[in-house]
């Protein structure tokens, strides 16, 4: 529990919960603790890593193995150990990173107990707590409104329907729903899964699971490969019994455990037992390194997405600007205030008079109980100037759906006596009497304040002389806003509308600070082919100016548009946006509507924002990313969070996203390689029943050395490579010639050279001579594959494919390393026979890579003759 809230908040004369009556409530579960969470708990990455259908076959493979004596033969068994406990020690660091980084991120909530208010984390506000709902916030239990100073809730994410609700006291408010305008004090009725809204909520904060290309496709190799694992391991088991004379014989000599083992070689080979562990240590190792740069990813698996962004939304404020925003100058709008009913005072400056009512008026809409940071930024200015709150009746708060805001002020009665007084310098110095005159001789008067498009579109008269000065000033890069006054008094606070009767009084100018960062930024989006538009509530030609300042199309000018003359149809909005780059005046659905338009032209799209009418277009999104400032509904459903606000973290977000994809891409590649060929030599050798040509021990030597341990550093190599859609067909296409290559070698070797050398593979000593030849010749192809998977080799990539093939060679020479793993040197004619098989199995490797795009335009060709789509 945080200390007393620095906020200022309305005195009441609640005092709400004790400190005791909250420790009772806690300990009778009648808190609000959900179970939410940024990460996987720790049984479920045990369980993630552990628990995986490969795993368990291999877990039986060793059992296996062990059961003939064999142990040396089953070391392949205690890699898969080694491997699964890095992936879990890696995802539990993971973890702690991010609960940490998280923690930075979390909302509290302002609640009132004892007679102050105090802010607490969500899951310790309990039943009957007197609560706060600010401006921003997401509700988080459910409660009956107390008190409200114009409360604003949008409950789409309950209701669907993306209008604003005004809430009055006595009414309920439900967990889920998100206040975008005003505050209430809230009584809390229900809280934790007892929440109207608790299951509802949960879906809409972490762990939307993304469906990726990458995940998709590893799931379609697993499958395959669950499906031809179990029966080719059955079949091997048999056709090696009949290789050592049949069950009788084996069984009565003790064949049957080579046998065994036999089979466990071809069933080792054709498990990618490290692909998913590597999947997921390059997700959370990315997560790791994203996290030191005070990024925060919600998701593991969103990581991958990065990587297939190819359009980016940006909100304005807070993303290319800091948010830190300057009021300048308020500027009368020339004649317009003449139309006004007021009578100047004797010797009194009629306009002087007229800009001091106006700008009273200004500070007293932007006065409200969570001003805006537009809001906040004219109260400073103002303030300085010596103003302070005035007198108002009723008001409208500022909704970013609405775009405008309202007061309505009383009449105050003339005071005797001229009023004026003289300050320094002999300037006239305005006093309320001289205020209320400037209003109407009776009723309220209100004033309104917001965007100029929108008062002016629901003013009666023709006003484009003024929308042409906020163009100018907007053309310049200003945040502009219009301040307008009725005569009437605002009938309707709950469904508040616009007199047509107001008047345009004054411009107010605002300017927004450029991040330093914004313009290389967006240049390195550019180079990457990465599409970025800025979308925002303000005025499109303040926005486009801003866009043009750092240059977010190059050398080309930015082309802006007003969101109002968007088309509702999402196709026919799909094609508008083809040709608009900066949208200004969104409203929150139709942020959610760009989104929607872009996915139906395959666009994988990414949205930055902090404000709460940006959190829907961020949940529809591929990718939401929130800033560390952001409103908690916003951080609740973004994916990414960039905990210190700083738009220049996004390259690094996206180019973390390639390095996974690009990487990954590489390393399935290698391990299906390894799948191929090892499910066509046992195919082979079921066929033609002869002993299968290398032992399991053989297959985790050659494994490790040109697959497990140069996957590892290549997965976590540097990699900035554009992904392209086609992850599954472009691993298929390149581990099929190798596969096929290495299988065609080691198995015409297996059938020939027994022949030619005159072997009798029956007995141990041949048999054995045999299976050295064909693992020497599978390193060979195993170290062409890695070869081939790390080009280009002018580089590290060079050293580190020349280091593993140095490592198998030196390993055959070392006496324990060469007795364990059955490694035997050939001598003699054995040396010769087995020189001629590797040039042999050299050429025909050449031969695969040679004929694969061949066949593979003329499959294409026939395919597509045949209606098929490719």
């Amino acid at each position: 529990m945080s200390a007393t809230a620095a906020v200022e908040m309305p005195e009441i004369s609640e005092t709400g919960l004790t400190v005791k009556e909250v420790s009772q409530r806690i300990e009778s579960g009648q808190s609000n603790a959900v179970k939410t969470s940024t990460s996987r708990s720790v049984k479920d990455i045990v369980r993630a890593n552990v628990f995986t259908l490969f795993n368990g076959i291999i877990f039986v493979a060793m059992v296996m193995v062990l059961v003939t004596g064999s142990w040396r033969d089953a070391v392949f068994g205690f890699v898969i150990i080694i491997n699964t406990g890095i992936g879990i020690f890696t995802e539990l660091k993971a973890k702690r990173t991010l609960d940490k980084l998280s923690i930075l991120v979390a909302s509290d909530f302002l609640v009132r107990r004892d007679g102050k208010d105090i802010e607490v984390p969500h899951n310790e506000i309990v039943l009957g707590d007197l609560l706060w709902i600010r401006s921003g916030e997401q509700v988080p239990a459910d409660g009956q409104i107390i008190q409200t100073w114009g409360l604003e809730l949008d409950e789409s994410m309950l209701t669907g329907e993306s209008r604003t609700v005004r809430h009055k006291v006595g009414e309920q408010v439900y967990s889920g729903a998100t206040a975008v305008s005003g505050m209430a004090l809230v009584k809390v009725n229900a809280v934790g899964s007892h929440s109207y809204a608790a299951t509802l909520t949960a879906q809409a904060k972490v762990y939307k699971k993304t469906v990726s290309d990458l995940n998709k496709g590893i799931n379609t190799i697993l499958k395959f490969m669950t499906f031809l694992v179990v029966p080719l391991c059955i079949l091997l088991i048999l056709s090696q019994i009949h290789t050592v004379g049949g069950w009788d014989a084996a069984l009565s000599t003790g064949e049957w455990r080579q046998a065994v083992v036999s089979a466990v070689a071809g069933v080792v080979g054709m498990i990618p037992e490290g692909l998913v562990l590597l999947t997921s240590l390059n997700f959370a190792v990315a997560a790791m390194r994203l996290a030191r740069h005070n990024t925060l990813v919600q998701e593991l698996e969103s990581v991958e997405t990065l990587a297939r962004v190819d359009a980016l939304n940006l909100d304005k404020t807070g993303t290319i600007t800091d948010g830190g925003i300057a009021f300048n100058q308020l500027i009368m709008l020339g004649s317009r205030w003449r139309e006004l009913p007021a009578q100047p005072t004797e010797g009194g400056s009629f306009e002087t008079l007229t800009e001091q009512a106006a700008t009273q008026a200004l500070y007293d809409c932007c006065n409200e109980e969570q001003p805006n940071g537009t809001g906040q930024a004219v109260l400073a200015g103002l303030k300085a100037q010596g103003y302070e709150p005035g007198q108002v009746e009723s008001r409208v708060p500022f909704s970013s759906a609405r775009k405008w805001s309202a007061v309505v002020k009383p009449i105050l009665p003339p005071a005797g006596g001229d009023s004026r007084s003289e300050s320094e310098g002999g300037r006239t110095e305005i006093t309320p009497s001289h205020l209320a005159m400037t209003a109407p001789a009776s009723g309220g008067e209100t004033w309104y304040m917001g965007a100029p498009e929108v008062i002016i579109s629901a003013l009666g008269g023709d006003y484009s002389d003024v929308l042409q000065q906020v163009n100018d000033y907007a053309n310049d890069g200003n945040r502009v806003l219009l301040v307008a006054r009725s005569t009437a008094s605002l009938a309707d606070t709950d469904n508040p509308q616009i007199d047509p009767q107001a008047k345009p009084v004054a411009l107010v100018l605002c300017s927004e600070k450029i991040r330093e960062d914004a313009e290389q930024t967006l240049a390195w989006f550019r180079e990457q082919g990465v599409r970025c538009r800025v979308i925002s509530g303000d005025n499109p030609v303040t926005v486009g100016a801003i866009a043009r300042k750092v240059r977010l199309t190059g050398e080309h000018e930015p082309r802006f548009m007003d969101a109002r003359e968007l088309p509702e149809d999402v196709n026919e909005l799909a094609r508008v946006l083809e040709n608009v780059d900066v949208l200004g005046r969104v409203l929150p659905n139709q942020k959610k509507a760009i989104v929607q338009a872009l996915h139906t032209q395959n666009h994988v799209v990414a949205m930055t924002g902090d404000g709460v009418n940006d959190a829907l277009a961020i949940k529809e999104a591929d990718l939401g990313i929130a800033m560390g400032n952001a409103a908690p509904a916003t951080k609740a459903v973004a994916q990414v969070v960039l905990v210190d606000s700083k738009f220049s973290h996004l390259p690094d977000v996206v180019a973390r996203g390639r390095q996974v994809m690009a990487n990954m891409e590489r390393v399935a590649s290698l391990f299906l390689v390894k799948t191929v060929y090892s499910a066509l030599i046992s195919l082979g050798v079921v066929l033609t029943q002869i002993p299968y040509p290398y032992l399991p021990r053989h297959i985790t030597y050659i494994g490790a050395l040109t697959i497990g341990m140069p996957a590892f550093i290549l997965a976590l190599a540097p990699n900035t490579r554009r992904y392209i859609p086609g992850f599954l067909k472009r691993v298929v296409t390149f581990a099929l010639p190798g596969g096929i290559a290495t299988a065609l070698s080691v198995l015409l070797t297996a059938w020939f050279l027994p022949g030619i050398m005159g072997w009798d593979v029956t007995k141990n000593v041949d048999l054995s001579a045999l299976r050295a030849t064909s693992a020497i010749i599978l390193f060979l192809m195993g170290v062409f594959v890695l070869a081939r998977v790390a080009q280009p080799l002018n580089s590290w990539r060079g050293i580190l494919v020349a280091a593993f093939a140095a490592a198998g060679v030196i390993g055959a020479f070392i006496p324990f390393v060469a007795n364990f793993f059955a490694l035997i040197l050939p001598t003699g004619t054995t040396l010769v026979a087995t020189l001629i098989a590797l040039g042999g199995s050299a050429l025909i490797f050449v031969i695969c890579l040679w004929l694969a795009p061949l066949v593979g335009k003329v499959s294409g060709k026939l395919l597509r003759q045949h209606g098929f789509n490719i």
